[in-house]
């Protein structure tokens, strides 16, 4: 059984809705999230640089969740959620599972990472700001992809949505000012699916 070590809306989200969406048992063994525990000699051996989610299987350990989703999906999910190399949409559906994390969850990661490191440190407005623009132009990009399709590569629902799903999340809540209105519909209908309620309250 995969082994997921987790915190609540965190990474780890993207393998547990993965999971769910595919019916692949899996077992959640939930951290403490404190620095210090992540710092802790008893975490780092199981996360080399101390962040969340690992997933494991069997002895193969990994601790990047974009690379988890394309482990389980090469794995155990056959031809579901992934359109063949041979359909019109494989490159697109490359594109929005690895800009999800890669450009779009960058800048978000950013204004988390500043405010963390440098707590009431007005001289990191200019910064923050940078990033939030950063991301606000990719979520607009999506909302203009999003127009008269219900998923990001048309009317099918692929694993990119779920990596596109929890940075929407990110966006929601750490720029919701620059959340396009258009963007909702994608957005709500990617929330009223049952395997994602289920990955966000664990």
């Amino acid at each position: 059984m995969l082994k997921i070590y987790h915190v609540t809306g965190t990474r780890g989200m993207r393998i547990i809705w993965l999971c769910e969406e595919l019916g692949i048992e899996y077992d959640v063994i939930k951290i403490d999230f404190s620095t210090e525990y992540r710092s802790s000699p008893e975490w780092r051996a199981i996360s080399p640089i101390g962040k969340v989610p690992i997933l494991v299987d069997g002895d193969m350990r990994m601790f990047e969740s974009g690379a988890m989703v394309q482990y389980v999906l090469n794995k155990y999910a056959g031809d579901a959620l992934v359109p063949s190399a041979d359909d019109e949409n494989y490159g697109h559906y490359l594109q929005w599972l690895w800009f999800a994390e890669a450009t779009m969850a960058r800048p978000l990661g950013e204004i988390v990472n500043h405010k963390r490191e440098f707590p009431g440190d007005q001289s990191i407005s200019a910064v923050t700001q940078e990033m939030a623009a950063r991301a606000g132009t990719c979520l607009t990009l999506v909302a203009e992809q999003m127009h008269d399709q219900d998923y990001i590569l048309g009317n099918q629902f692929s694993a990119a949505d779920i990596m596109l799903g929890y940075t929407l999340l990110l966006g929601e809540l750490l720029i919701p000012d620059r959340f396009p209105h258009s963007l909702q519909p994608y957005w709500q209908r990617l929330q009223a699916r049952p395997a994602f309620a289920t990955a966000r309250a664990i």
